[in-house]
């Protein structure tokens, strides 16, 4: 038998996703809250099924035990031998940005995300395929030896799976309810403590929704819900739906901060004010006089409806007067004397609501509202630069206006129908992100969202990024997106992103483009061989393990030879636990082997794919045990893979 065939003791890295099932054990409540029950208690039939799923027999049924959730569950953690394609015609600027566009099955997608990535991801927003009943494609038929995703989804040029799910197979709920379930269990992971997800969703399944994220997130990690009203609803019905909700939940509610803004109706005002101070210089009094006139006027528009009260004016700048009193007793009781009079001023009746050291504060800087004598409660005086706005519970935007601006970006074309509003994501981004975090969406259409952070990008100079996911599924033949050329659904998400590039480049007439970019992946099977040999029952041992080395050595040999080198790397690297932003850099210091430098800015390692790695490549690494190196297995004998093995350590692998 080859040295192949003998050696079980090097670490090989795996073909497969990385099986978090043993994860799942180390952490129980912090990272899998969805063994406990609500009120804390651990789930023991839960957590035998983690273990092993047989010790435990149900009688599944539809309630909120749903038909198929334990599949559900051990489907989202079983690992997957699948991997990503780098697809160069497709990308744009790839060198320039760090933005990624993988075209596949999102499950799958994730799942081979989940050890690149875990705990990378600081906001998820997704808006999954609403249950209708009708036609449904995410059904987790992606496996390698499952024709119904590699033939008839990716693999052919006209067909693409849809699974019927109507009513009254009696699983109307159920199946929409096991697609969620296994994609939020995996996606949880990728969460950073501090992360959020925001999924929108309509009337018909938001309770079954909220159960499904309590279970997963814990309740308790339930951060609100946003009404979104779209447009008015014409149909016949009894009650006109005109709104859908957007469910928001936290990784882990401890490690998050408070969210607020700075305010956007303040930002207007304060900009208006500065171009009446460049018209009538010191004049406070005319300012004013013209801010309020302003102000009326826009008053009745959605900017700045409702803050009229933003109409004072003194050598400072803008101000309104804030509230002193204390809305129930309990409130600071002291005395402040007007600075004219001399007298105490009158106080609130619960007394006031903030301590006495605040408001002298205020005072010393000129910032506190003084009535003309002391029967007037004296305010603070709130700036413009301190009015801050949280993430509320209710938004405007009529759809219409939204599905319009897509249609004007692709060409006057309706391509895609109810697409996601560019302005919403933008307006719950900037509560939840910072310049320099990434955003996934994994049902992402049309692509609103990588619209939306590069777009967020441009306004304040932020290198966000984005994971786009998008299943390749077809459009219908009579479509105006089908007869545009967009023969999948995914198609439209690259070629929107493409065009809001191309789009800010030719408005501000730059050459430079660093951070316009996406790279695009595909989801395909594995590069790697399948083990499909069988031996002949009629030979003897020794025939068979001759006719098992032939095997293997034409399977490896086909490994450097049918498949893409770049290929191979990816796959490696990225079951590897490296991002996909990951570059290749050519190390010129070995001049026996092709070896090239992977660097992903949090992990960095040397890789070879040379069918021989030479003995003075052996000897480099024996004096610099500092470096991390992955190599062909068949590219080396027993002695040369043992002195690498010593003297490396963990530092060397083989595949």
């Amino acid at each position: 038998m080859n040295d192949h065939a003998k050696n079980t003791e090097n670490p090989i890295i795996s073909i497969q996703s990385p099986d978090w099932h043993q994860a799942r054990l180390e952490q129980l409540k912090q990272l899998m809250p969805d063994l406990f029950t609500n009120d804390g208690t651990l789930n023991i039939n839960e957590l035998k099924k983690v273990i092993n799923p047989s010790l435990i027999t149900e009688n599944e049924r539809y309630g909120f035990q749903w038909f198929g959730k334990s599949k559900s569950k051990r489907e989202a953690f079983t690992p997957t031998d699948a991997t990503l394609i780098y697809d160069e015609s497709r990308s744009v600027n790839p060198d320039e940005s760090e933005n990624i566009i993988i075209e596949g099955e999102n499950l799958a997608v994730l799942k081979l995300l989940s050890q690149s990535y875990r705990e990378h991801i600081k906001c998820i927003y997704i808006d999954p395929p609403y249950n209708t009943g009708k036609d449904f494609v995410y059904t987790d038929n992606f496996r390698q030896d499952k024709k119904s995703y590699w033939e008839d989804t990716q693999m052919t040029e006209n067909g693409y799976k849809i699974d019927t799910n109507m009513e009254s197979d009696g699983r109307f709920h159920s199946n929409w309810l096991n697609m969620m379930y296994s994609r939020l269990l995996i996606a949880r992971q990728l969460l950073r403590e501090d992360g959020v997800i925001f999924i929108s969703i309509d009337d018909k399944e938001v309770h079954h929704l909220r159960k499904l994220c309590d279970e997963v997130f814990g309740e308790r990690n339930f951060a609100g819900q946003i009404v979104w009203q779209t447009a008015t609803d014409n149909n016949p019905t009894q009650v006109a739906t005109e709104h859908e909700y957007v469910l928001c939940y936290l990784k882990n509610i401890d490690k998050q901060d408070f969210w607020e803004v700075p305010s956007e109706k303040g930002q207007l005002i304060q900009a208006q004010y500065e171009t009446l101070k460049q018209q009538f210089g010191n004049d406070t009094e005319r300012i004013q006089t013209e801010l309020r006139k302003w102000i009326r006027r826009h008053a009745n528009t959605d900017d700045l409806l409702g803050v009229s009260h933003y109409s004072y004016v003194d050598e400072q700048g803008v101000f309104y007067p804030g509230n002193s009193a204390n809305t129930r007793p309990g409130g600071y009781d002291y005395d402040i004397i007007h600075p004219v009079t001399g007298k105490v001023c009158a106080k609130p009746d619960y007394g006031y609501r903030f301590p006495k050291t605040t408001i002298d504060a205020a005072a010393e800087r000129g910032d506190v509202m003084w009535g003309k004598d002391e029967t007037t409660i004296p305010k603070i005086k709130k700036r413009l630069d301190t009015v801050m706005q949280k993430l509320k519970s209710y938004y405007y935007e009529d759809n219409r206006a939204t599905s319009a601006q897509l249609k004007k970006l692709m060409g006057d074309k309706k391509v895609f129908n109810n697409p996601k509003s560019v302005n919403f994501l933008k307006h719950v981004f900037k509560f939840i992100i910072q310049k320099n975090d990434i955003i996934l969406d994994f049902f992402a259409g049309s692509g609103s969202t990588g619209q939306a952070v590069t777009e967020l990008n441009q306004a304040d100079g932020g290198s966000r990024k984005y994971i786009l996911i998008q299943l390749p599924e077809a459009t219908a033949e009579k479509s105006e997106a089908y007869k545009a050329g967009y023969k999948k659904i995914s198609d439209i998400t690259i070629e929107r992103n493409k065009r809001v590039i191309k789009n800010i480049i030719e408005e501000n007439k730059s050459t430079d483009v660093k951070g316009l970019g996406f790279k695009v992946f595909k989801l395909q099977k594995s590069n790697f061989p399948r083990v499909d040999y069988a031996p002949e029952p009629e030979l003897t041992d020794e025939e068979n393990i001759e006719l098992l080395e032939k095997y293997i050595r034409e399977k490896e040999a086909q490994l450097v030879t049918i498949f893409s080198k770049n290929d191979i790397i990816t796959e490696v690297l990225l079951k590897n636990g490296f991002r996909l932003n990951y570059t290749l850099t050519k190390q010129n210091t070995f001049k026996h082997n092709d070896i090239l430098l992977a660097d992903d800015g949090n992990k960095s390692t040397l890789i070879c794919l040379d069918t021989n790695i030479e003995d003075e490549t052996v000897t480099h690494f024996k004096t610099h045990t500092d470096q991390k190196l992955i190599v062909l297995e068949r590219a080396l004998d027993t002695t040369k893979k043992w002195n690498l093995r010593h003297y490396m350590k963990n530092k060397f692998k083989t595949f």
